[in-house]
């Protein structure tokens, strides 16, 4: 976890459901310190009161924004608007946009255009181009049912976990050659990251496993080798091709 990176957190409050919130913060502190915490929305509308205690206890700003026009996102706008002028206020070092609307897509591309780190978080929904325009994306599906399983609560429910396609073992492999050396073993690091590159929406947790280790120990198709480093309580972990 890097803690020195300060992110602001924008929610496009129309779009992600309230049940989420408390997952999704704990998710964002692995990547920095949310200075920033707003979620934008018609707070006049019933729909939303849900959400108050919710921000009170996450110390989330609220933003209202009124729906001037019937069938057009006026939430979308303003936190475009917001988003540019935090990236030029040179307070933050990266963003979290919390929506699961493309209409971000162009967002997330301006704000890693100006060398900023952009993590997307949103439903299975997402649609590819806002996955794809950021650094990293993160189902909120999954940090909910991660976190059920950690309190005990899905023993009589099974959790629905993605498989292995084809495709996929395709990116595992790829990634553990690309980032290979001479003799084809690769730090797992150094993996995940071009993984990650190549696909942002890639998650181990997405497959059962709540870090990529396990998930390359679990296939066949990987050998895993720990190594020893100086003065460490740790061991390097590099993966190869069987």
């Amino acid at each position: 976890m890097i803690k020195d990176t300060k992110l602001a957190v924008l929610i496009d409050g129309d779009n992600i459901p309230s049940k989420y919130v408390k997952e999704m913060m704990e998710e964002i502190t692995k990547y920095g310190t949310p200075t920033i915490k707003r979620i934008y929305g018609d707070w006049t509308k019933p729909h939303l009161s849900k959400w108050k205690n919710i921000l009170l206890e996450n110390a989330i700003n609220p933003i209202q924004q009124y729906g001037y026009t019937v069938g057009k996102n006026a939430t979308d706008s303003a936190m475009i608007i917001d988003a540019m002028d935090i990236l030029y206020s040179n307070k933050v070092d990266g963003f979290c946009l919390v929506s699961s609307d493309s209409d971000f897509t162009k967002l997330a591309t301006r704000l890693r255009e100006a060398g900023l780190k952009v993590y997307g978080i949103g439903e299975k929904k997402t649609p590819d181009p806002f996955i794809v325009a950021c650094d990293k994306f993160i189902y909120l599906e999954i940090l909910k049912s991660g976190n059920e399983k950690q309190d005990g609560q899905t023993d009589s429910k099974k959790q629905e976990v993605d498989k292995i396609t084809p495709n996929i073992m395709r990116l595992l492999r790829n990634s553990v050659s690309d980032a290979a050396d001479e003799d084809g073993w690769a730090f797992m690091g150094d993996v995940g990251s071009l993984i990650l590159k190549k696909q942002p929406n890639f998650d181990s947790r997405n497959f059962g496993f709540e870090k990529l280790t396990p998930l390359f120990k679990s296939l066949n198709q990987f050998e895993i080798d720990h190594r020893d480093q100086p003065n460490a309580r740790f061991k390097l972990v590099y993966v190869r091709n069987k």
